[in-house]
């Protein structure tokens, strides 16, 4: 109680995981399987350093996209391997098998789930959370979330995935493409909405004296290509560009910053090279090639919390500026008409409109329904104010 007397003096955000006093007493003489990486921390250390410390008995750890540590570039399989740090058996949520088996949970009492998200449906970490929930169940075990805030909260926008045949790897909920709900918060989504075979017992620490309007500046970057807080602000927005012929400033340093294609050289005067970079971008699009379009680094992000929109107004222009419009978006799967873009953004009716010219009003326009129905379930399951 100390504790939230406090802080709810001072205001200051402070993250489930930070609040030890109201998790660590019920994990005491528990054996516990952690889902993990970079991102969960205490403070400035690694929550499974601290509560190794702490006398918390950590018997396996499961790291989602880019591994425990945060050192695999995006989309590269990672493999089982034993921390060089703790000697943990590190199982990977993100090779052979996205759900933990039942032989990898054996001798765990209790998961606990402490992953920063960045709000997006196309960001893997909700379905790493999906499958260990759904695993969890099957198993009986409980699911103790240590909740964080979600830096883009402020923003629900976007089509609503609404047809099986855009499932994939980068969007498995019936959401928009930011969802503006906190880990916890997509929790209770999933477990109320039914999208599980049978309901995860879950109990959550919940961020002290945080609300979704809230600026969140990241203290560690969430994934190797979000870097920066201008990264993680501008994703929501730039993420969509991977299903197209630019490169989003991967194999770069300034990733989802920059915006570009060697395509554009007579529209735009800036420019950068994308390389391989490892535990980045091993092979970016365009690599070794001198890419022109937008410098985005200074753009205030504060337009967007204004809006409360993702920027659509980037993809019109450049797709509008692109000489081979043709060949603009990129294929996805064999076979079928359905691009790697109508993957990322759940519908291929985003595609269609902006090749057909419609007006960014007139898409937004087609958007509301399917944003209002999901608005109306998502209140259902708010944590915060």
């Amino acid at each position: 109680m100390a504790l939230e007397q406090s802080a709810s003096l001072s205001q200051e955000i402070i993250t489930g995981a930070d609040q030890t006093e109201k998790y660590v007493p019920y994990l005491k003489g528990k054996r516990v399987g952690m889902v993990a990486n970079q991102s969960s921390i205490i403070g400035e250390k690694s929550i499974v350093d601290s509560l190794l410390a702490l006398g918390i008995r950590i018997v396996k750890v499961f790291g989602p996209e880019h591994g425990f540590r945060g050192n695999a570039s995006n989309g590269a399989v990672v493999g089982d391997e034993k921390d060089a740090k703790t000697g943990l058996p590190i199982i990977s949520l993100y090779g052979r098998n996205e759900k933990p088996t039942k032989e990898q949970l054996a001798g765990i009492d209790i998961m606990v789930f402490d992953i920063q998200d960045v709000g997006c449906r196309y960001y893997t970490n909700i379905n790493t959370l999906e499958h260990v929930m759904e695993a969890c169940a099957e198993n009986n075990l409980e699911l103790l979330i240590l909740d964080r805030p979600n830096p883009n909260g402020y923003v629900v926008d976007g089509p609503v995935m609404t047809d099986d045949r855009f499932k994939s790897a980068i969007g498995i909920h019936y959401t928009p493409m930011t969802h503006g709900m906190t880990i916890g918060e997509f929790a209770q989504y999933l477990n109320g909405e039914g999208y599980l075979s049978k309901p995860c017992k879950i109990r959550i620490v919940k961020v002290a004296n945080y609300n979704h309007d809230m600026p969140y500046v990241l203290p560690v970057k969430p994934s190797p290509n979000l870097n920066t807080q201008q990264a993680v602000m501008l994703f929501p927005s730039l993420c969509m560009f991977e299903g197209t012929m630019i490169n989003e400033g991967r194999g770069t340093y300034m990733p989802f910053t920059i915006l570009g294609a060697p395509a554009l050289k007579d529209s735009y005067s800036f420019s950068y090279k994308p390389v391989s970079i490892p535990g980045m971008s091993e092979s970016p699009r365009h690599k070794d090639a001198v890419c022109y379009g937008l410098d985005l680094r200074k753009y205030d992000v504060n337009k967007l919390r204004e809006s409360r929109q993702i920027n659509l107004s980037w993809l019109i222009e450049l797709y509008n500026a692109y000489p081979d419009k043709a060949n603009f978006f990129t294929p996805g799967r064999a076979n079928q008409d359905i691009s790697a873009f109508d993957l990322r953004i759940g519908t291929d009716q985003l595609r269609k409109q902006i090749i057909a010219g419609m007006s960014e009003a007139d898409i937004r326009k087609s958007w509301e329904p399917g944003l209002q129905k999901f608005k109306a379930i998502r209140a259902k399951y708010l944590l915060y104010p």
